[in-house]
């Protein structure tokens, strides 16, 4: 499996490419800013882009989905339904936070929770995680998970936006992420990355 970073925009995020080795057959989850960073990034590693995943609505996480959907017309943007009203705010939110960014596309379909959604050969199994968000999705992939701004290295992600819950985003890591096994690899949205067994034993905020 192909897993490469790419730290982008004011707001740092992790925006991965992920891909089969064998076919070359892959997707971009989070393409949060820096679009020409991120097309040139494919074009380098030979990917061909099946899927253009969100793990949450959030503009800091859609920024570049325009331009990288004008760029691979045939991968669908995908996200769940209940942030589809942040993706509709995308370019007003931004512009609260002094920031520009081309309005994001309407959703070609939306995520459910329990789905399989593949990337050539790959399975990634779709867990809904709200609480920093009402639609926010981690994104399980063999050892490892992507997680979006639901869970941090000795962190969580911020409840105190609009339709946020603190409760509701430790309900969603205890039930959907800690009963991973412990040496799943959690790839966040922002920073670095961790492990489950590291974050039920140390993590502030929620412990296993």
């Amino acid at each position: 499996m192909i897993v490469e970073t790419l730290v982008v925009g004011p707001l740092q995020v992790n925006c991965y490419l992920i891909g089969d080795e064998e076919t070359g057959r892959g997707a971009i989850v989070d393409p949060g800013q820096d679009a020409a960073r991120i097309i040139e990034s494919v074009q380098r590693s030979g990917l061909s882009i099946e899927s253009i995943i969100a793990t949450h609505g959030h503009f800091d996480h859609i920024g570049a989905a325009a331009p990288v959907k004008h760029a691979f017309p045939d991968a669908p943007f995908i996200i769940h339904e209940e942030d589809l009203y942040l993706v509709r705010d995308s370019q007003a939110s931004a512009a609260r936070w002094g920031l520009s960014i081309d309005q994001a596309p309407e959703p070609d379909r939306f995520l459910a929770d329990g789905e399989t959604l593949k990337v050539g050969p790959l399975a990634l199994e779709v867990r809904h995680t709200p609480g920093h968000s009402p639609g926010g999705v981690s994104l399980v992939c063999d050892d490892r998970v992507f997680v979006g701004d639901a869970l941090f290295q000795g962190s969580v992600g911020r409840t105190d936006f609009p339709r946020g819950s603190m409760e509701q985003l430790a309900h969603a890591i205890r039930t959907r992420l800690y009963t991973l096994p412990d040496e799943t690899l959690v790839l966040p949205g922002h920073g670095p990355p961790t492990t489950i067994g590291e974050e039920k034993r140390s993590n502030f905020f929620v412990r296993g």
